[in-house]
């Protein structure tokens, strides 16, 4: 077998990390404004006030960009253009939706372009795009060391914007940051990541060089995300889930998804939903067709998770989704919705690239079986 890894930002970890931000802007030549994207809920409890002052003690000037909410859209990417005119370099810290921002509007400040010129990989992104730092909150997406980026288009559906240019420079890893976050999105961010590491690790295209991050992802998470749902407090659980998410971002970026993505993103396409819970019932709904094709990737992953054999795992799975208390139901907003409406959504083209990928021929059969399953849960949350 032959791989090639991509390349991985300089990534610091340790509970208190944030401190070294002003000092890490300063390393940077030439940086004397920088566009702060940052979660609202971060905003006002007054980190961004906090993270301007230190930076401003250091000749730095911030602009704060923190007027977005949910999943990136068009019209949020053009709000944040505007206000870092001028920036050398874009700071992102939050949940996935802040860090997807600020790494494609450090491309687009440089070049001038709309993010629609580089939406699907229409047109190669700047090879000198601004600085970035991200700096996740939410132990999810893994956003901060991956390539991908993912934003709503004019139309409302799920488009991303691919390329190496897209990556930070610098990753701050702060479990303390992720204290806060209620124990439901502790939940539905740590199994988010946990899918993308187990996809990752067992999908068309794996390689072993992603699946040593995939399967320290998979043990880090599968044995504290329980832990950090019920005990917040606690930094060691809160530090391996977040740690366990940044590994499991760079094994999606050298391999990508599986099936269970290509049902979230289909989700998305029909109504407003965590990405994480998408994601969660996404996979519980196909692991048991998954691991029939009990591979030797599907068999390592499952001992990563600590379990014995590929078979076991969907049990496993089912009854940590059960102790970390995650309720199998989609929003209100999916009433209008039937299997029909997400069985279109699965098979359109910007879902296929996560079909194909999957371990085993995804069918159109086995997209209407799915599809039925997930529209059959409760409505209401």
């Amino acid at each position: 077998m032959s791989f090639s890894i991509s390349a991985i930002p300089d990534i610091r970890f340790g509970e208190d990390a944030l401190s070294g931000l002003p000092a890490a802007v300063k390393s940077f030549d030439g940086v004397g404004a920088v566009l702060l994207v940052i979660d609202a809920f971060l905003a006002q409890s007054g980190l961004a006030a906090k993270i301007s002052a230190e930076l401003a003690e250091v000749g730095v000037k911030t602009q704060v960009f923190s007027d977005f909410a949910g999943e990136p859209k068009l019209a949020h990417l053009h709000a944040a253009i505007a206000a870092g005119q001028g920036a050398d370099m874009v700071i992102g810290i939050g949940g996935g939706s802040a860090l997807d921002i600020g790494k494609i509007v450090a491309c687009c400040i440089a070049s001038g372009e709309d993010p629609m010129h580089y939406a699907l990989a229409a047109n190669p992104l700047p090879k000198n795009p601004l600085k970035k730092i991200m700096i996740p909150t939410t132990a999810g997406t893994g956003s901060e060391t991956s390539a991908t980026n993912i934003f709503a288009g004019p139309e409302g559906k799920k488009l991303w914007i691919w390329g190496p240019e897209t990556k930070a420079d610098l990753v701050i890893l702060d479990p303390a940051l992720t204290k806060t976050l209620p124990a439901n999105l502790t939940a539905w961010c740590g199994l988010d990541a946990f899918i993308h590491a187990f996809e990752a690790a067992t999908n068309r295209n794996t390689h072993r060089g992603a699946q040593f991050y995939a399967h320290q992802a998979l043990r880090l998470i599968t044995s504290a995300l329980e832990t950090a749902v019920k005990h917040p407090d606690d930094i060691a659980a809160r530090g391996d889930v977040l740690l366990g998410s940044c590994f499991a971002g760079i094994a999606i970026d050298n391999c990508g998804t599986a099936i269970a993505h290509n049902i979230s993103h289909a989700l998305a396409g029909l109504g407003p939903v965590h990405h994480g819970l998408a994601t969660a019932l996404g996979f519980e709904a196909t692991l048991g067709w998954l691991v029939e094709a009990d591979t030797p990737e599907l068999n390592a992953a499952a001992k990563a998770c600590g379990v014995r054999s590929a078979a076991e795992l969907p049990a496993f799975v089912s009854g940590w989704m059960d102790r970390c208390g995650i309720t199998r139901s989609l929003p209100v907003a999916f009433k209008p919705f039937n299997d029909t409406d997400l069985a279109r959504e699965m098979r359109a083209p910007e879902n296929q690239p996560m079909r194909r990928s999957t371990i085993r021929d995804v069918t159109d059969a086995d997209i209407d079986r799915f599809a039925a399953s997930i529209m059959a849960l409760p409505k209401g949350i």
